[in-house]
């Protein structure tokens, strides 16, 4: 439609999923004047996230994002960008504290140290500019990596509103992520995600090209 069209971010962020150059490409070639962002990632790279985040918030067509499946660490940060932010009412969203690898010597461990302070400040004041929540709430949230089902996450001012998915967004919204990285994932998150067999991985390989 010529006054509506839809992106989806259906991946990591990053060197291994989508990358914010292309993303912020096909984010500014589009002239709809509404742009729905749907949204279902683990998260990942907080450079490209951020380069992601502030190009949604700098189009001239309203961007409505739209939580689908999960929306966990940058992922999440990207659903803020929205001038109207939707989550599935069987979806997830999750805040946690900024991380990295570092080598090196101590002064190597201090300077990376201090850097995540600095992204923990940034993202907590984006957080807090959607919620109105106070800056140390949010850290103190961030800090106990946090999961939201949808009905929390609007109650907690992260989300606008809670939709239903149509058959066809659903099947494709589905999550396949490998959340073992996180230390709080939810029972019922864990008990939704499909063991991933060799014929499933084969159809993912192909879907990929």
């Amino acid at each position: 439609k010529t006054d509506e069209t839809t992106l989806y971010l259906y991946d990591e962020i990053g060197y291994f999923g989508v990358e914010a150059e292309p993303f912020i490409k096909d984010l500014n070639a589009q002239t709809a004047k509404t742009i729905h962002l749907r949204i279902n990632s683990p998260g990942g790279d907080v450079f490209d996230g951020a380069a992601m985040y502030n190009a949604a918030r700098q189009h001239k067509s309203k961007i409505i994002t739209h939580i689908d499946g999960l929306a966990a660490s940058y992922a999440s940060v990207i659903a803020m960008a929205g001038d109207e932010v939707r989550m599935a009412k069987n979806a997830f969203f999750m805040v946690h504290n900024p991380w990295s690898i570092a080598i090196g010597d101590a002064d190597d461990m201090r300077e990376t140290a201090n850097l995540l302070d600095k992204m923990q400040t940034t993202i907590a004041e984006m957080y807090a500019d959607k919620t109105g929540k106070e800056i140390d709430e949010i850290k103190e949230i961030m800090a106990k990596e946090t999961w939201y089902t949808a009905k929390e996450a609007l109650e907690e001012g992260f989300v606008d509103k809670i939709e239903d998915l149509d058959e066809k967004t659903e099947a494709k919204a589905k999550i396949l992520f490998d959340l073992s990285i996180f230390s709080n994932v939810p029972d019922a998150l864990v008990e939704h995600q499909e063991p991933l067999t060799e014929r499933g991985l084969e159809k993912i390989l192909r879907d990929a090209g």
